[in-house]
């Protein structure tokens, strides 16, 4: 059929514009990408690898004055206040120094079994204040029974807010917990583990500048140190820090003898000189620790509440500083009954901080966790021995070994002078106890920080593109700092915080429970981690990622890393693994 002048041909469609080349990638421009790494691997003995056997031994003691500065920090600050004296506070050392040594074994042996020291917690200061406030309103005959009933009352606090501890733990509903946790919930729960503790590091620092700021110095100059020879490297990566403590110390003691504080002020006294013999040296030269040694403890129940949050807060704290340790010592994360095991031994573990007579209850030690990763020696076995040396300086000291020598030297006059004008320490826990305060503060500038940083590295597992994720990460972050901040600078020095109810256990439990920068990133992050478009999110969240760590099963290599030694899990009741 042929064409018709009205039957003209058609236009061709428009085609669609041609998109516009993608964007160059400016990643490869910029050097090579890293894929997420769940283990490091820059570490030189990781969680069942061991050092020698010398190594391990400096690298024990190192662990040990890394957990002292908190020890006799803590005890220095509530003894006094409640009424003890100088022996009083010598024996209250030794109490946390040997409690923490059978709370570490527990911990390493059928706990999370991840090398983490368990030392005395800030988390209970609060409810200690609260406890010494009601009885300054009381009349003693002395101050010596104001501190022996104060004792007595954290005693009975502690026996029963462990139990706490005990349910959440072996009832494994704190595994279940942990179970809503995800990437971006972990981070700024581990993060604030490090920086919430700020005012331990350069504030206290300041105390004393000529030592605490050469001390940080000196840390920081060991890492350039390291590479200056490669047999030197390993050496000053694991012992740079006991070097440097030594240098400072003694610098400190140059000081202290020379004069250069006999006409300072009594806080500069107090940070700066090396001389404070005084904290052990009204003890017995052996000493043991035992069960009820102030006496029947007390129970009251408006204080017990205040000491049950300060346990919840003990739990957080320490669930965040696992998952740092087990980054740190080259294991895979905790899953949800490891974590459980840990939380419900660690009220087994303020049980005997009560029965023992411990000031305050007890936590994982962020310094500690720290040094695995300036060392990089994330050995089990290292912070096992470390308890040798805790449970030695609590029980023995040197008063008689100095006593002996004079007698047989017959310079008792000399040495007398000698020991005069130094102060030397008469036992040999409160030697090292003599090691000024802004020398811990340093160290802890660094250590907390690698803590801090640790936390940053679990964003690699969610998407670090997501707006979403941006938020909750941000808004647990600065929350976890700053509503604690807000507690802490609004609570008096006897303990009264800015929840004044007429209730003081509920004030107690509310002033504990946001004072900890933990706690509060923990309840905000898993708030809104859960409820915030979880289930579009789950990729972004890093799900997929995380979920097969939490069961028992998930991941292959839980059992290398977490399973109890001596087959222990064939008789124990399932339930409780």
């Amino acid at each position: 059929m042929g064409e018709t002048a009205h039957n003209h041909q058609q236009p061709p469609p428009p085609q669609a514009a041609a998109a516009p080349p993608p964007p160059p990638s400016l990643a490869l421009s910029r050097g090579p990408t890293w894929t997420p790494a769940e283990q490091l691997q820059q570490l030189h003995y990781c969680i069942h690898s061991n050092p020698s056997w010398p190594e391990t031994c400096l690298l024990a003691f190192e662990h040990y004055i890394v957990m002292l500065g908190t020890t006799v920090l803590i005890a220095r600050n509530l003894v006094p206040r409640m009424g003890g004296d100088p022996g009083d506070t010598a024996r209250v050392i030794q109490t946390l120094l040997f409690m923490s040594g059978i709370n570490t074994l527990l911990q390493t042996i059928i706990g999370t079994r991840l090398p983490t020291v368990m030392g005395p917690s800030y988390a209970f200061v609060l409810p200690v204040l609260s406890i010494m406030r009601d009885y300054n309103n009381e009349t003693f005959s002395n101050e010596h029974d104001r501190f022996v009933d104060t004792m007595r009352t954290i005693q009975g606090s502690l026996i029963v807010s462990s139990f706490a501890n005990i349910i959440l733990g072996f009832s494994k509903a704190w595994g279940n917990l942990t179970r809503f946790f995800s990437p971006i919930t972990v981070a700024p729960v581990v993060c604030v583990v490090g920086l919430g503790l700020f005012m331990r590091g350069f504030p206290l620092l300041a105390n004393c500048v000529e030592i605490g700021l050469p001390m940080l110095i000196l840390l920081i100059i060991c890492q350039y140190l390291k590479y200056l020879h490669p047999r030197a490297n390993p050496a000053i990566e694991r012992f740079g820090l006991l070097v440097c403590v030594g240098i400072i110390w003694a610098f400190a003691a140059i000081l202290t003898v020379s004069g250069a504080y006999n006409n300072v002020g009594q806080q500069t006294k107090q940070s700066c000189r090396t001389d404070r013999s005084y904290l052990m040296s009204s003890a017995s030269w052996v000493k043991v620790p035992y069960p009820f040694q102030w006496g029947a403890p007390i129970f009251r129940a408006s204080h017990v509440f205040g000491m049950i949050g300060a346990a919840l807060v003990s739990s957080a704290e320490s669930t965040g500083t696992f998952f740092a340790a087990a980054r740190l010592a080259g294991a895979t994360h905790p899953p949800a009954h490891v974590l459980s095991r840990s939380i419900g031994l660690q009220g087994v573990s303020l049980l005997l901080d009560g029965i023992f007579g411990a000031a305050v209850g007890t936590t994982a030690s962020v310094e500690n966790v720290g040094l695995l990763g300036l060392t990089h020696v994330g050995s089990r076995r290292v912070v096992q021995i470390s308890t040798a040396f805790m449970f030695f300086f609590s029980i023995f000291g040197m008063s008689s070994i100095y006593h002996l020598k004079l007698r047989k030297k017959s310079h008792r006059v000399l040495i007398h002078v000698y020991s005069d004008t130094l102060h030397l320490p008469g036992k040999f826990g409160a030697l090292f106890a003599s090691i000024p305060l802004p020398i811990f503060a340093a160290i802890y500038c660094v250590l907390f920080g690698i803590v801090a940083a640790i936390g940053i590295s679990f964003i690699q597992f969610s998407n670090n593109n997501s707006m979403r994720n941006h938020y909750v990460l941000g808004l647990a972050l600065f929350l976890g700092i700053s509503i604690p901040q807000y507690f802490v600078s609004n609570t008096t020095g006897d303990g009264h915080g800015p929840v004044r109810t007429n209730g003081g256990w509920f004030n107690d439990i509310l002033n504990t429970l946001f004072s900890s920068p933990p706690t509060v990133a923990m309840i905000v992050g898993t708030l809104l981690d859960s409820t915030l478009e979880a289930r579009q999110t789950i990729n972004d969240r890093g799900i997929p990622w995380w979920k097969p760590f939490q069961s028992r099963k998930g991941d292959v290599r839980t059992d290398e890393f977490y399973s109890l030694p001596l087959r222990i899990n064939e008789w124990m009741p399932t339930r409780f693994l």
